[in-house]
């Protein structure tokens, strides 16, 4: 038996994807899996909460990143900022319909970290042990 030279037809080549609509989800990902955005989100659960409100109850914001961060999820239309004409001036943040939606997913994986916390604790440990880390 010789082997014989078969013609087979090759599909068409697809057309090369840009990759914006990655771009575009990775943009999203940036903002809500932050981790100062993932504790605004959770802490604004519960409803509207004062600019010091928030600062007092997220452990370790500084000032500056709280005030980028509320920015951000207000650009992105998760967060709404309503200004009171009150002396001083009273400014509630609050989740929107869009941010409240994202709620259940971020309070889902907060959960799912806090109930694998040990585990990933000691896949740490072992992973430095074995490494000559820590």
């Amino acid at each position: 038996m010789r082997p014989e030279h078969i013609d087979v037809t090759a599909p068409p080549p697809r057309p090369s994807p840009d990759h914006s609509d990655c771009r575009a989800v990775a943009s999203v990902l940036a903002r809500v899996g932050d981790k100062w955005s993932v504790f605004v989100i959770m802490m604004l659960i519960d409803g509207p909460k004062r600019f010091n409100e928030l600062k007092r109850m997220i452990n370790g914001i500084s000032q500056r990143m709280l005030t980028l961060t509320l920015r951000g999820l207000e650009r992105d239309g998760l967060v709404t900022r309503t200004v009171f004409p009150t002396i001083p001036p009273r400014v509630d943040y609050e989740l929107t319909d869009l941010g409240r939606g994202l709620a259940a997913p971020v309070k889902a994986l907060g959960q799912w970290a806090f109930a694998h916390l040990p585990e990933i604790e000691g896949a740490r440990n072992d992973f430095d042990a074995r490494n000559g880390e820590g």
